[in-house]
């Protein structure tokens, strides 16, 4: 029990890290929170820091998920119920970091990390659609939602077609979909009125 606790406390902490915002602080001297969306994750990183930031924070985050699977199968080999609740402490420390008064990003790029882990193929879909749909549309947080939704809908067929083992997985995909979402309440205003910012460069306007 007590590595449990220890274990559960330390893959929340990994989540906590705010990369995104140290990366603001010591590169550019600037607080990540105080520009664009005041998200911490990748997508403002790469808005106001430029595409290699971006792309370093987006790659942390998804490590941080990453790792704390990784330690949660090697001390729990097995015990599906512990890992599957580790992997969820370590987005929800990434979406409410203890560092910044428990206001983190959204949590897609850490979520991403633990899926890469425990569901490989449907993580795999799940960029390939993310991918296609920023591509397309270059809405990140438009492409982050439906592909958090892929990958749910990927999941619940693998649990009805499986067994019991595979229910503590689908718990977890469940909840994280759904806190994804609800993260994203801002963006989908946005979303709606049309005024949500695309990735990349604009366009110009015609003559």
């Amino acid at each position: 029990m007590i590595l449990r606790i220890i274990m559960l406390v330390a893959v929340y902490l990994i989540g906590s890290v705010p990369t995104g915002y140290i990366m603001g602080r010591i590169f550019f001297g600037l607080d990540i929170r105080t520009s664009g969306s005041g998200n911490i994750g990748a997508t403002n990183a790469l808005r106001h820091m430029g595409v290699k930031a971006g792309i370093i924070v987006l790659i942390l985050d998804m490590l941080k998920g990453c790792l704390a699977v990784l330690l949660m199968r090697y001390f729990f080999r097995g015990e599906q119920g512990i890992i599957a609740l580790g992997a969820m402490v370590v987005i929800l420390g990434h979406v409410f970091t203890v560092f910044l008064g428990f206001k983190g990003g959204k949590g897609v790029a850490t979520a991403a990390g633990v899926f890469m882990i425990l569901s490989p193929l449907s993580f795999l879909i799940s960029i390939l659609c993310f991918t296609a749909l920023v591509l397309v549309w270059r809405y990140v947080s438009l492409a982050s939602m439906i592909s958090a939704l892929v990958f749910y809908t990927l999941n619940m067929s693998e649990v009805c077609c499986g067994s019991y083992e595979n229910m503590p997985k689908a718990v977890l995909v469940t909840i994280i979909v759904l806190v994804i979402i609800i993260k994203h309440r801002s963006n989908i205003g946005r979303l709606i009125e049309g005024t949500e910012i695309k990735i990349g460069p604009k366009k110009k306007a015609e003559n």
